[in-house]
């Protein structure tokens, strides 16, 4: 039988939008478990690490160079039973490590329904037939753009910022903010889907713009953005304020000059998360990242819709007609982590504050642990749970042991653990965080299912 615990190697993508060598964690952590001829160049980009089976980019046993999907399929023990009846054999969920040095395309991910339309229809741009719904870990500074403002803050805005107001027309703008005047934040279902429906034509009207009135609007913005500083957009608003948008106008027009998106991001609210800090993203929900280094868990797929700030493929009508239109301030879309109930810390973990922390969705596909070690010798054992999980190790050094088997773990390390598995991390240093991807299909209530 195969040992429940492998360490993987685990491939870097290339895109556009990632930072440049050393300066990226993806770059840095692919390069602690090389594949064959893999080297960090100084001028390239590094996006993503990705460690799971998706077949795009799949994970290998470092020792045995089979992919994890073949182990995995092999010996159907490591994933369990109930996972495999449920989701074919195959990892239900994606882990990545993503280090944005520009802007991402704004985008969304389609639910199950329409991925397996969209895929039926065109899948040289929609890959796989699975829904994508994502969580935001962040491992550094973040920013982006995640979700509709509330309405109150994009009407101001369409007040406020004439380069905006200019481009989509009075007439849509008076027809918006004479059917939500009132109701921006009535709980009345009746009056939801009046706004829901109101949001979606003025959006719909940004979105058909003729390019060149977007190029010609987009110098009126940023010509707005610098004469106008703290007072631009009106003092900026309830949650941002103006100077904090103009910088953010000029950083996004220099990485993509005269692009729609600088119009959209005032339908959009912009967060910054500290390290630790997290955001759980349901399919069809609207986001940009645009800088930081994260970790990133999905659903297992690579489906993307796109709209803006990107060269590749847009499908624009589709991304208008998709979204939910749910409109609420960051806050509500920030995660409340928790203290993960199923591991027990030795004396050295406790006394030094270590931690183990449950960012936990309201999803089945994937939760995720954060563990910070203080110590030296600090120990955290993790109880069996009936499903696999991948760790990996973001700074300091350690162990992992599953049963007599140990190996030890630096940053960038990967290790698939199989289900049923107790896990003992131990640190060898002041500071050892590692980042455990798991998913089990029963007890999510609580954390955990009952073996």
């Amino acid at each position: 039988m195969q040992v429940p615990l492998i360490r993987l190697q685990c491939g870097a993508n290339s895109y556009d939008w990632g930072k440049r060598g050393q300066s990226s964690a993806a770059a840095k952590f692919a390069a602690a478990t090389p594949a064959d001829g893999f080297t960090i160049k100084d001028d390239k980009p590094y996006a993503e690490l990705w460690m799971g089976t998706h077949p795009s980019n799949p994970s290998k046993d470092v020792q045995t160079q089979r992919t994890l999907l073949d182990l995995v399929q092999d010996n159907q023990a490591l994933m369990g039973t109930e996972i495999n009846e449920r989701f074919g054999n195959k990892l239900p969920f994606l882990f990545k490590v993503l280090s944005i040095g520009k802007a991402l395309s704004i985008q969304a991910h389609p639910n199950k329904r329409l991925a397996e339309q969209l895929h039926a229809k065109d899948s040289k741009n929609y890959p796989d037939d699975n829904h994508k719904p994502e969580m935001t870990i962040a491992i550094t500074p973040f920013d982006g753009l995640c979700g509709f403002r509330p309405l109150a803050e994009i009407s101001h805005f369409f007040s406020t910022v004439q380069a905006l107001r200019k481009l989509v027309g009075e007439k849509a703008v008076d027809e918006f903010q004479s059917a939500v005047n009132g109701k921006e934040t009535s709980e009345k279902k009746e009056d939801e889907e009046t706004n829901k429906k109101a949001l979606q034509k003025l959006f719909g009207v940004l979105m058909n713009s003729l390019k060149e009135d977007v190029e010609k609007a987009s110098k009126e913005l940023i010509a707005e953005a610098g004469k106008d500083g703290a007072e631009f957009a009106g003092n900026g608003g309830s949650s941002n304020d103006g100077q904090e948008l103009a910088d953010l106008v000029v950083r996004l027009d220099k990485q993509f000059p005269g692009d729609i998106g600088l119009f959209v991001l005032f339908f959009l609210n912009y967060v910054k998360l500290e390290v630790g800090e997290a955001m759980f993203l349901k399919a069809d929900d609207i986001h940009a990242y645009l800088s930081g280094d994260i970790i990133e868990c999905m659903a297992a797929s690579d489906n993307v819709v796109r709209a803006g700030f990107t060269p590749k493929f847009k499908d624009v009508d589709t991304l208008i007609t998709m979204l939910t239109y749910s409109y609420a301030p960051i806050s509500e879309q920030k995660m409340d982590p928790v203290d993960y109930p199923y591991v027990t810390l030795n004396a050295t973990a406790y006394s030094s504050g270590s931690e183990a922390t449950l960012y936990d969705p309201p999803i089945e596909e994937f939760s995720v642990v954060k563990t910070d070690l203080k110590k030296k010798g600090a120990k955290a054992t993790f109880e069996q749970i009936a499903g696999p999980s991948i760790f990996i190790c973001t700074s300091g050094h350690g162990k992992i042991s599953v049963g007599p088997t140990s190996e030890e773990v630096k940053p960038g390390h990967v290790y698939f653990v199989g289900a049923t598995a107790e896990v003992v991390l131990e640190s060898e240093d002041t500071e050892f965080t590692t980042f455990k991807a798991f998913c089990e299909l029963h007890g999510k209530e609580d954390g955990k299912e009952k073996l």
